[in-house]
This record gives structure tokens, C-alpha cells and sequence, in this order.
């Protein structure tokens, strides 16, 4: 296989230039341009941010982005999937209230914002795997398949489970419905925190296939033989006495994500953008962000998710360990084993590359890239 072309320009921006004319420059040059936008649906899928996390994309990338595609015809949304966990993007409504609390509207990006599975996160389409292993069929918000053009918008970060968050990661789980999110990270068994529950039953009326019932104490249990991991009950339980389990390998967890991506991606036109700044040891999930592992990096574009991602961990791998940092300090700690590799040495238990080795495998993309540098 041919290698695929990965462009970059660095955060350099010296007077008289600024950061979203370089990332302009860098898509168009990418050949985002080759696209026929011309009065079509594109669909942005960017994350947001938990509130509380300072190191997700600053919105002026996401109006960047929005902006070349109205110029070539397009007409944009921005979106993203409800979460399983407990937090501030758990339904639609505190999802829109928390991209707006993070500087993400119309008015500051020049488009709308989607929640693509819907209210409760269970507004869905089954999409065929070709050539899956693990998935036959993926759950993808609805709204991420009604668009004609799919475009990721990646803040590239570590990450605890998958060993870094970067366009596959953004497509393939960030693009699951809730169901979709179980099935990725738990073969989609929820289960119920006894002592959280109320008994008030709405996740029993929630459920299609009788899998959960109530004990002598009036506390919800879910029977894994019946349920068929919907996510329903999630959605359903005001009181987030229902979660998810999270039991796959990491391994495992990141091959149904690569699925999931080619899910989404395969059969239409495809765009994506990797921004390498504020390289946090964990996903923008969190309330919270530490401080960065290593120095900003630059931004890169690809019509290739998989070339992509490898391109940007190469590069991050070439940077210095940026002192302070968790990175730094499992560096130091007492028997630390150095796995030559950044992402690693912040989650251990994490291997990034099963991600891109099964990605290539299965048609996604290719490990192998050209690296074109734009001034």
C-alpha cells in the first residue's frame, strides 16, 4: 500500500499571521478542497469539552473549519454523542448547556450544534462493519450518518484506556451512541450501583426485554442474559445508579473503536484534522486536565485517519518530556520501566499501536505516511 500523505504546519505564528489562517491554509493545502460540498450536509465531529477541562480545542478551530466549508459550498454542524458516564454531556440538553459554557454556539463558530444520538442518547443507526472482527454492526448517532460529508476535529491527547485520544478515537467512540459505547467498552452489559439506587423503577419501564428487576430492598439489578446492552436504562435513571462496566481489554477496546471509525468513515468523503497542543495524559472527558506532557506540537491533516494518528504520536514521541509533568514524574518514580514510548510511560496498561495495526487491517488506512510540511 501506498503511503498516505499526512500535512503539518507547526504553532508558530509570527506577526502579521495567526494560528486559524496556518490551519487554513494547512486544509486547503491538505486538499479538503478536492471534496464536493456544494449544498451538502457536513457534520464536524468535534468534543467539546467536560466543563472543568481547560485543554480541549479552543472553538475559534472549530470556526475555521466551518467557515472553509461554507466557503466551498457546505453547510456545517457541529456534533458530537452523548457519554455513558456521569457528567455534564450525559443527555442532549446538558450536552448543548456544556459545549456553551465551553465557548461552542453558533455565534462563535458560525454554525449550529447537533447531538447526533439524540436526546437520550439512544437516537441511532446500525452501520455494517465490512470486514469487522469484532463488530458486526456499529451504533452511530443518527445524525452523524444523515450528513453526506463526515469531517473529525481531534484534540490529540493521552488517554487511560486506549493510550491516546486522536481522530480515530474522535470517530470511533466519540461518533457510538450509547449502545455503541457499550458494545465498545463492555461487550454492552450496563450495571447498577446498589447504593445510588431509589427503586423509583424507571429503568425497569425503560427496558424492552425484562432484564432488570428489584430485590428485597427495593434495588435494581440487571440480569446480563437477558439484556441486549441497548444503554436504554442509562439514559433512563435520573439518578446515575446505572453505569457502565468497562470490563474489555485495552487491546481489545481499541480494535471495536478502529471498527466503529471504519463504520463511520466508509462509502462517503472523509476529512481529518489532528490539532497537537496541550497534550494532557488523559481525555477531555475529564472535569479536570494536568498539565501537559510534552510542548505543543502543530496541526495536522490527512484524508487518512489511521496515517494520521500514527503521524502524530511519531511526533509527539520526537518531543521533549516537559518537566512536572505525570509524564516526567513516572519517568522518575522509583523502578520505573521506560517503554520508549510518551503515551506508555503515562498509562502503562495502554499500546496505542493495536489501534492502528488492526486499523490497517481491516481497510480504515495505512501505518505508512508521507509527512508534507506547509509554512
Amino acid at each position: 500500500m501506498e503511503p498516505s500523505k499526512v500535512y503539518f504546519t507547526d504553532m508558530r505564528a509570527l506577526p502579521g499571521t495567526n494560528l486559524q489562517q496556518k490551519l487554513k491554509r494547512l486544509i486547503l493545502k491538505a486538499g479538503i478542497g478536492q471534496i464536493d460540498f456544494q449544498d451538502k450536509y457536513a457534520a464536524i465531529k468535534i468534543h467539546f469539552g467536560e466543563p472543568g477541562n481547560l485543554s480541549y480545542l479552543r472553538p475559534n478551530f472549530a470556526k475555521t473549519v466551518a467557515d472553509a466549508v461554507k466557503e466551498l459550498g457546505g453547510r456545517p454542524f457541529l456534533t458530537d454523542c452523548n457519554t455513558l458516564y456521569v457528567g455534564r454531556r450525559k443527555n442532549a440538553l446538558d450536552h448543548i448547556e456544556a459545549a456553551y459554557e465551553n465557548g461552542f454556539s453558533p455565534f462563535s463558530t458560525g454554525c449550529q450544534i447537533i447531538i447526533a444520538d439524540g436526546l437520550k442518547g439512544t437516537d441511532e443507526v446500525d452501520v455494517p462493519v465490512r470486514g469487522g472482527e469484532y463488530i458486526r454492526e456499529a451504533h452511530i448517532g443518527r445524525a452523524v450518518m444523515d450528513a453526506d460529508i463526515f469531517i473529525s476535529l481531534s484534540h490529540f491527547k493521552g488517554h487511560e484506556s486506549t493510550g491516546f485520544g486522536g481522530a480515530i478515537k474522535n470517530i470511533g467512540m466519540g461518533c457510538g451512541s450509547r449502545a455503541g459505547k457499550m458494545d465498545m467498552h463492555c461487550a454492552g452489559k450496563p450495571d447498577v450501583d446498589k447504593s445510588v439506587c431509589r427503586g423509583c423503577g424507571v429503568c425497569m419501564k425503560n427496558c424492552a426485554h425484562g432484564a432488570i428487576a428489584f430485590d428485597e430492598n427495593r434495588k435494581a439489578g440487571i440480569d446480563h442474559g437477558k439484556c441486549v446492552g441497548c444503554g436504554r436504562c442509562i439514559g433512563a435513571c435520573n439518578f446515575d445508579a446505572v453505569y457502565n462496566g468497562n470490563d474489555s481489554a485495552n487491546d481489545e477496546l481499541n480494535c471495536k473503536m478502529a471498527e466503529y471509525a471504519k463504520a463511520v468513515v466508509d462509502g462517503r468523503p472523509a476529512f481529518h484534522i489532528n490539532i497537537v497542543n496541550q497534550v494532557s495524559p488523559y481525555c477531555d472527558c475529564h472535569g479536570e486536565n494536568d498539565t501537559a506532557i510534552i510542548p505543543d506540537v502543530g496541526m495536522f491533516a490527512s484524508f487518512d485517519p489511521v496515517a494520521l494518528d500514527v503521524a502524530c504520536a511519531d511526533a509527539c514521541n520526537r518531543m521533549p518530556v516537559m518537566p512536572g509533568s505525570l509524564l516526567d514524574e513516572n519517568l522518575r518514580a522509583c523502578g520505573a520501566r521506560d517503554h520508549h514510548d510518551h503515551f506508555t510511560n503515562v498509562s502503562p496498561n495502554t499500546d496505542w499501536r493495536s489501534c492502528m495495526e488492526h486499523g490497517e487491517k481491516i481497510g480504515l488506512g495505512t501505518r505508512s505516511y508521507e509527512l508534507i510540511t506547509v509554512k
